[in-house]
């Protein structure tokens, strides 16, 4: 299979690309810079420079491919309302060029809170609150399917990691342990947060872009739920500093999310694909402490 891969060059899309290439597909990954081309070539993939503003770009590469996987997006959340409404215009690029084909397109969404439970498979996107807009373009993405296209969510959890490169919410706690000198978690910290190894994310992306059925949602969830003061206790730790409680303006506009608590399980995805993650915890990466400069 061609596939077309958005975020080619990012942190998930960097380990899909050869989890594709040893399944034997091959690859054209999006690039926004002559830089981040060169890190696409480096991993075996076609690189095409471009990014979520250059539609037509968009639209014809899905054209020439088999299947599209949809990573990209502006992690900038000082221009969150900018970063979605580009995002939307490029999801509605792709999905044009797909339109009647029945290509898989694979794209990235996150996963749900849901109060006094884990949150499944089943579970809708949310569409209000910080991130709402997102949820509304992943809904769109689904409805896709009755438009003779193949869509599938991947639902990403909080933490995608791994040692000695990135944490994901987690990198926030400890670039804020180190300015501060405190590991903070808000409130109690029982709040629990889901995490996923990046090598067992990029391993399920492959599995739903080959097997998914139009319109189903995955969970790429390894630990259902490590508590916030888990996490910020392991991070104190590793860098010999206390880990206390601090207001949740101390994590800007992400507070309100941390204060929340949003376990998730993939026991439908682990069922449904046969994925079963085999790389580190969120914990057992954050206890190495081996965390970038």
């Amino acid at each position: 299979m061609r596939v077309f891969v958005t975020g080619a060059s990012g942190g998930i899309g960097s380990a899909v690309l050869p989890e594709l290439f040893a399944a034997g597909h091959e690859v054209v990954g999006l690039a926004r810079s002559d830089a981040a081309a060169s890190r696409v070539a480096a991993l075996g993939a076609e690189p095409l420079l471009g990014d979520l503003t250059t539609v037509d770009t968009l639209r014809a590469a899905a054209d020439d491919a088999d299947g599209v996987v949809h990573l990209a997006f502006s992690n900038d959340f000082t221009r969150v309302a900018e970063g979605t409404a580009e995002e939307r215009a490029a999801v509605e690029a792709l999905g044009a060029a797909l339109e009647g084909t029945g290509k898989p397109f694979v794209f990235a969404s996150g996963t749900p809170a849901v109060p006094g439970r884990a949150s499944t498979e089943l579970d809708p996107t949310p569409t209000d609150g910080p991130m709402g807009a997102r949820g509304l373009t992943a809904a769109f993405a689904l409805g896709l399917a009755d438009r003779g296209v193949r869509p599938a969510a991947v639902r990403l959890p909080r933490s995608v990691h791994q040692g000695g490169d990135r944490y994901g919410f987690a990198s926030m706690l400890i670039e804020a342990a180190r300015r501060t000198g405190v590991s903070g978690y808000v409130g109690d910290g029982t709040q629990r947060w889901p995490a996923v190894h990046r090598l067992d994310a990029a391993r399920l992306f492959r599995l739903v872009l080959e097997q998914a059925q139009p319109g189903e949602q995955a969970h790429a969830v390894a630990d259902e739920g490590d508590t916030m003061r888990s996490i910020a206790e392991t991070i104190g730790r590793a860098l010999g500093l206390p880990a206390e409680p601090v207001p949740a303006e101390s994590f800007g506009f992400l507070g309100t999310i941390f204060g929340v608590d949003q376990p998730s399980s993939s026991a439908l995805t682990r069922e449904r694909f046969g994925w079963q993650p085999t790389h580190p915890s969120l914990l057992e990466d954050l206890a190495a402490g081996d965390y970038p400069a």
